[in-house]
């Protein structure tokens, strides 16, 4: 098979266009106009990027944005459809506050950080926006905490202890 002609692995991934913003640089003659993309994309099972793209027209920056944001694709770790504890993402002048949540209580989140949550496979959790409401600090903020999150074997090896100890 043709290398050239081969689907490549990530049609799997779903994107969301967060933001998007038309930027101007002042030149000599006048005003530079482009379109600036702020981009999430996931698989809705724990793997999820965000990217941004700069160009003349908004499908073309759009596709960097989504580009950009395969190249940073992380895991999320999860118990079952929520977050397995409570965490403060910072990121610039925003927070985001993300709690876990039963099951079937949804994504309780504005716009930036349910475009994360929702491709990310989070089904069930409550969040709060502090700070500000620039949509790009918001989704960092969101990858920020959701990166800082622990599932309990992990804190069991770090402390040295079995998940039974931990758990009580």
């Amino acid at each position: 098979m043709d290398r050239r002609n081969r689907e490549p692995k990530d049609q799997e991934f779903q994107e969301r266009v967060v933001h998007i913003a038309r930027v101007a640089k002042v030149v000599k003659g006048g005003r530079n106009f482009r379109f600036s993309a702020l981009v999430v994309v996931g698989d809705g099972d724990g793997r999820v990027g965000v990217g941004t793209g700069k160009a003349a027209e908004v499908p073309e920056a759009i596709r960097k944005g989504v580009q950009n944001a395969k190249k940073n694709i992380v895991r999320v770790p999860r118990v079952g459809t929520t977050i397995p504890h409570e965490v403060l993402g910072h990121f610039g002048a925003g927070r985001v506050l993300l709690k876990p949540a039963a099951e079937g209580t949804g994504v309780i989140a504005g716009g930036p950080v349910r475009a994360v949550c929702e491709l990310a496979g989070i089904r069930d959790v409550r969040s709060k926006s502090l700070g500000t409401a620039n949509p790009r600090n918001i989704v960092n903020a969101t990858m920020q905490g959701l990166l800082s999150l622990k599932t309990v074997e992990q804190v069991a090896k770090m402390r040295g202890k079995s998940v039974e100890e931990i758990l009580g």
